[in-house]
């Protein structure tokens, strides 16, 4: 078995027989060999326009190559050691697949409800602006990812095993791509799907997964989580409990806080989502439109304004603006793509980095959640009291006017003209529109009319840690809490937050 690399046109990329006489060259077989090959990775490069792609091969000479398989324990647990685990994103469902892996039985519970169900209230809220407070983007079966599209990059690759996640989710029904491109993805259109089969090996094996399921409180003893309360008056006895509620849950701090549980202010980003045509994307990135041979273009971008980070995130090549609110009283944006990203335009997050320096109340560990809150309150206001967004154009903006007219949005609720200005304070409009300049620079034309700013951007990350041991993950003072994953500022999106749930589980399986 040998790897084999090369560059060559998207063309050729795609052409078998070529491939075939490329890579039986390389390999260096004889006349009369058989040579069998399989992707490894797939990545672009079109940084200098003639655009070629990054190809690296798993070759063997007169050998067939084995089939890399994941199999998935599927014993039976119901009658095994329990853990409790409290959230059914990324991070909740890796851990309790791993407990199952470990010969030990999950119990799950989700404040929101299943894929299912949960479509019917994300309805709502773009057809009617009304937000369930605990079924929404953020809220219910998969988590964020389940519907804002399954981006599974990650930069996390010292925390675990990446490849296992990807391989785990090939194994519930994902794509066999995710495994060779370099920036997977996956798609709203097919997430709630793999989501189902996960749940439903998780129920077979004897686990336990109970919607509308919220923790209300929790209660210790001599340093250890003795039960939790669910929905106010349902109580449960816990052995161990991985606490995996995602960055928006913000009644678990003050739960946690009301406790004197330890929390600590997280820096954090915030800004606007700006949303270009894709054609405009594709032309800026490859100096041509996409078409079968290569994908919708993406882009990441990076500036230090005042030596602080301002950059792109969660781009979404071919994709929609979404409202993410989790209160009906605050308007958040996020965006998504499905699996084909053919949507005629792309959005990306522009942030800008806070720290709890850059704040009047630094000292408070909630200072940062409560600019984030205010920031999206007055995004509220402004654009009508309504799940309506506030909006600019791009060129617009640079200049200090407020919009008259918008060429287009794909945020289904609405928009509202405002300045953005009015939304955030001096200095994140200012290190903006100096990163924006130098945005343009690297993609000429970046700065039009033609562009939508679109606010708040704010859930980034979480703005809180709950500080926890370093080498065995509990809570610093609570030896049997684990705080995990995104919420508590150990992760950031689905691969990175499934490592750190089947981190955490590994804790408790080797204690």
């Amino acid at each position: 078995m040998q790897e084999i690399s090369f560059q060559c046109s998207p063309e050729q990329a795609k052409d078998d027989d070529y491939l075939s006489h490329k890579i039986s060259r390389l390999s260096g077989a004889a006349a009369g060999q058989n040579v069998y090959f399989e992707w490894h990775k797939r990545s672009i490069d079109a940084r200098k326009k003639k655009i070629k792609i990054n190809c690296i091969f798993k070759v063997s000479v007169d050998e067939k190559i084995t089939n890399e398989n994941f199999q998935f324990d599927h014993q039976d647990v119901s009658d095994k050691q329990e853990v409790h685990i409290i959230g059914m994103g990324p991070a909740g469902l890796f851990a309790a697949l791993y407990a199952i892996q470990n010969g030990m039985k999950p119990i799950i519970y989700e404040r929101g409800k299943n894929v299912r169900d949960r479509r019917r209230d994300l309805a709502k809220l773009n057809k009617e602006g009304v937000v369930n407070p605990e079924s929404n983007y953020c809220f219910g079966e998969g988590g964020a990812g389940t519907y804002s599209d399954g981006k599974l990059y990650t930069r996390s690759k010292k925390k675990g095993d990446v490849r296992e996640v990807l391989k785990m989710l090939v194994h519930f029904g994902a794509d066999k791509d995710i495994l060779v491109d370099a920036h997977p993805h996956i798609g709203t259109n097919k997430l709630p799907q793999i989501i189902t089969s996960i749940r439903e090996s998780i129920l077979s094996c004897g686990g336990e997964i109970h919607f509308n399921h919220r923790m209300t409180d929790i209660h210790f003893k001599n340093s250890r989580v003795v039960h939790v309360v669910l929905n106010g008056n349902l109580q449960v006895a816990v052995q161990n409990l991985i606490i995996a509620t995602g960055h928006s849950a913000r009644d678990i701090y003050h739960i946690l806080d009301s406790k004197e549980i330890k929390l600590k202010a997280k820096p954090f980003a915030l800004g606007v989502r700006v949303e270009h045509t894709q054609e405009f994307i594709d032309f800026a990135q490859y100096g041509r439109p996409s078409d079968q041979y290569l994908p919708p273009a993406s882009y990441k971008l990076v500036a230090q304004i005042e030596n602080k980070g301002v950059y792109s995130f969660c781009m979404c090549p071919g994709g929609i603006v979404a409202p993410c609110a989790t209160n009906q009283e605050e308007v958040v944006t996020n965006g998504w793509s499905p699996s084909k990203r053919n949507n005629p335009y792309s959005n990306s997050g522009i942030v800008v980095g806070i720290s709890p320096e850059d704040l009047d109340d630094s000292d408070s560990p909630f200072c940062c959640l409560n600019f984030q809150k205010k920031i999206e309150r007055k995004a509220w206001d402004l654009a009508g009291k309504n799940q309506k967004v506030p909006a600019q154009c791009l060129l617009d903006f640079m200049n200090g006017i407020k919009s008259s007219q918008f060429p287009r949005t794909s945020y289904q609720p609405g928009i509202e003209s405002v300045t953005m200005d009015e939304i955030f304070p001096e200095f994140i409009c200012d290190r903006l529109r100096k990163a924006f300049i130098e945005f343009d620079r690297k993609m000429p034309g970046f700065i039009t009319n033609d562009a939508v700013l679109h606010a708040p951007e704010s859930r980034t990350s979480s703005t809180i840690i709950i500080p926890r041991d370093k080498q065995y993950l509990h809570h610093v003072d609570i030896r049997n809490l684990y705080p995990c994953a995104e919420g508590a500022g150990y992760a950031g999106g689905i691969v990175s937050a499934a490592i750190d749930g089947m981190n955490c589980l590994k804790s408790i399986a080797n204690k």
